[in-house]
């Protein structure tokens, strides 16, 4: 293992793949959104828990209260043209997943704003 890589190590690791699997559902879910209205749509999403357990390991509780109640089935549909997607559903999920990318970005930047204290400080 090299210099940086005990540097930066497994913290800034997870928390890099945290913010790209948070980036990927908020994809998931515009698109979603963007098919609300075609006909035979079937919504698509991820298990984001999981997707945080394996990225974060022991970070995952910063952010696992942050998670929705009652989670829709995606293969149930109400409406007769096929199409799943339920728009306010939709639009709270993205506020949710908003939610989770914005404490991942706020604790990867103090994070390396620690690891620039102890740069700075010579320790």
């Amino acid at each position: 293992m090299s210099y940086l890589d005990n540097l930066f190590g497994p913290t800034s690791d997870r928390l890099n793949r945290s913010l790209d699997r948070t980036s990927e559902r908020q994809s998931l879910l515009m698109k979603n959104l963007a098919n609300v209205n075609t006909p035979g749509y079937k919504r698509q999403d991820c298990d984001f828990n999981i997707m945080l357990e394996d990225s974060m390991d022991n970070f995952d509780q910063l952010v696992a209260n942050r998670s929705i109640a009652g989670m829709r089935s995606e293969k149930s549909s109400l409406r007769t043209d096929g199409n799943n997607v339920d728009m306010e559903y939709e639009v709270m999920s993205i506020a949710n997943t908003e939610t989770r990318y914005n404490t991942l970005t706020e604790l990867t930047s103090r994070y390396f704003s620690g690891l620039k204290n102890v740069i700075r400080e010579g320790h």
